[in-house]
């Protein structure tokens, strides 16, 4: 959910675990033991991070394997057949063939041979999964942002349980920076502060920039953090000061501001405008897309669907000249600039030209986040009578807009988290249909989030074709607080996944990272848990609202199959099906049959993108 520029809280996050031999004692430096351990684990991840990536252009990995041009990977004999294609009947099969970028063939090993040998003279190369692995497509994220996530590394602070902690990773950060330790007019950024987990006297914004100046290594700095729904801004005395004066109203937006009127340092939503920051060079973006591209690789993911394009990012993806995973883009469409939706044309991927760039949708917002109260509803906050939130989307945008977009062809898709928002948002998808009268599948309008829909509108996805967009860890994350935010009736409409597939609509399940983790598979254990990863929720062992809990088979579908046709490549991609691209992850376990709490310990094997191997080894 990043921008394009009195709560019931959740448990405690416990800080990060880290053995080093031998650590520093207190009496041996002058700082708390606690700081030289964060300083310690700084330096480690950004070695990890700024150490030369693994090729992501050329592919040493199987290269040095010897990787043939064709080849089959299969089970072995009496392990059953452990390739899940997805096809329409969810087919299990013993063996896939690939030749080059394609899959050739799939079935039993006996069968696929006798099929090859007819029509090749040269013997197929057979290789073996390890006992209990299995092979699914290629897993996509729907909801994702790229470059954001490679930021974030730099400066992580979801760990991070109260304002005094923060201030002492910014600390720890910005000592063990040559540049950053002597140059103290430099910007700092971070991202993934979570406000809700914090004890607070002072309401839901209990910390201001007020905060960053009672720090010796923060005071006086420029700073700007970005909060973990992407919907908050936090920045420092001086970063405020130099960028006074602030309206008084702002439209789609808060500017949080103490009992006197004062400004906190607390931008939400499209206030977070108001902050200006620094343009991160060329070598800026290439180094946060390597992090996030390995990142996501190691997890299986061979396609991204980034919700918010910028001009900026979306020239720098043009500019690669191979992209090492797909990338599907969302382009923010600014509502105060002129409308280009007949002057750009959508790009597609083509896939089966071996292209891995597609940018054929426009992204708005229509709302705020729920964590930080943003998110429109049509009846007031439980916590906070006083709001019912705000839309960020006018009337005119939705009524006029929308429609124009649609008629030139580009898919839309529209941030909507409150029930309000989703509601307005139907209503502006079923009148823009009608008018450009158009087959709904040639243009597939997607709902980004659809996390509060009222029982009045829920039917409506399916009846109108809108693909909803969800993130299952945010459902697991956020039902810590839901109740206590929305209210007993209210909630049993947060998340409600199975209720949207009732309703025939298709779901594309994501992660919103950086909001939460990169790990595809902790989203497939949320969906069909409803647990945090510990086994726990606010409803015990059985799951929040076990009732909304997706199949197995559903969750696969919603990260392979159901992206591709949310992206327009279901053609080409999302199942293991002839004439495909050979998109494929092999996994440890086989999480369609071992227990819940098993899948979360199944790791990736290799990840292959047309054929060749991305990461791992096969």
């Amino acid at each position: 959910m990043p921008q394009p520029n009195a709560l019931q809280r959740s448990p405690k996050a416990k800080a990060a675990s880290i053995s080093f031999p031998e650590p520093p004692s207190p009496a041996s430096t002058p700082y708390p033991l606690t700081i030289v351990l964060l300083t310690l684990a700084i330096i480690t991840s950004l070695a990890l991070i700024t150490r030369p990536p693994p090729s992501v252009i050329t592919n040493t990995m199987a290269d040095a394997e010897g990787l043939p041009k064709s080849y089959a990977i299969c089970s072995r004999a009496g392990e059953g057949r452990s390739i899940y294609t997805v096809d329409e009947n969810n087919t299990g099969v013993q063996c896939l063939v690939v030749q080059g970028a394609i899959i050739h063939d799939t079935g039993d090993l006996d069968d696929v041979r006798k099929r090859w040998s007819a029509e090749h003279d040269e013997e197929l190369e057979v290789k073996y999964i390890n006992s209990g692995a299995i092979v699914v497509p290629g897993m996509s994220d729907s909801h994702c942002h790229i470059l954001e996530y490679g930021a974030s590394r730099l400066i992580a602070l979801q760990d991070a349980n109260s304002v005094q902690e923060v201030l002492e990773i910014l600390a720890v950060y910005i000592t063990t920076d040559p540049v950053l330790a002597t140059d103290r007019s430099k910007v700092i950024e971070g991202w993934g502060f979570d406000h809700t987990k914090w004890e607070s006297t002072d309401g839901m914004f209990g910390f201001s920039a007020a905060d960053f100046d009672t720090h010796p290594t923060t005071r006086g700095r420029q700073i700007i953090l970005t909060g973990r729904d992407g919907h908050t801004a936090w920045v420092s005395p001086s970063t405020l000061a130099l960028n006074a004066p602030y309206p008084k109203e702002f439209e789609g937006g808060v500017i949080v501001r103490d009992k006197d009127g004062k400004e906190k340092g607390v931008f939400l939503d499209k206030a977070m405008d108001l902050i200006q920051r620094p343009k991160p060079t060329q070598d800026d973006l290439k180094k946060r897309f390597n992090v996030t591209v390995n990142h996501a690789l190691q997890y299986g993911l061979t396609s991204l669907h980034d919700a918010g394009f910028d001009p900026m990012s979306l020239a720098f993806f043009k500019s690669q000249a191979a992209l090492p995973i797909r990338i599907y883009g969302m382009s923010y469409f600014d509502a105060t600039a002129p409308y280009w939706g007949n002057t750009t044309t959508p790009l597609d991927a083509h896939p089966e030209l071996g292209g891995r760039l597609g940018v054929r949708s426009v992204k708005f917002f229509a709302d705020g986040a729920l964590r930080s109260g943003g998110a429109a509803l049509y009846e007031p906050y439980a916590d906070n009578p006083a709001t019912s939130g705000y839309m960020r989307i006018s009337s005119d945008v939705l009524e006029n807009v929308v429609p124009l977009f649609l008629r030139d062809g580009w898919q839309v898709n529209i941030h909507s988290i409150g029930d309000r928002a989703n509601g307005l948002v139907l209503d502006a998808f079923e009148a823009a249909l009608k008018k450009v009268k158009v087959d709904v599948k040639a243009l597939r309008p997607r709902i980004e989030h659809a996390q509060i829909v009222a029982d009045k509108d829920m039917k409506r996805f399916g009846e109108l074709g809108v693909i909803a967009s969800v993130q299952p860890t945010h459902a697991t994350d956020d039902m810590w607080y839901a109740e206590d935010r929305l209210g007993p009736e209210r909630v049993k409409n947060l998340y409600a996944f199975r209720s949207l597939i009732d309703s025939g609509a298709h779901i594309a399940l994501g992660s919103d990272f950086p909001v939460a983790e990169v790990n595809p598979l902790a989203g497939f254990y949320a969906a069909i848990t409803r647990l945090k990863q510990d086994g726990t929720s606010p409803h015990g062992e059985g799951g929040w609202f076990p009732e909304q809990r997706l199949t197995r088979v559903e969750a696969l579908r919603g990260i392979t199959i159901d992206p591709a046709y949310a992206s327009f490549t279901e053609k080409h991609l999302g199942s293991l099906e002839r004439g495909k691209r050979a998109d494929f992850v092999v996994v440890s376990k086989d999480i369609m049959r071992v227990p819940p709490k098993e899948i979360l310990d199944a790791h990736v094997l290799a990840t292959v993108i047309d054929g060749r191997v991305a990461y791992g080894s096969i």
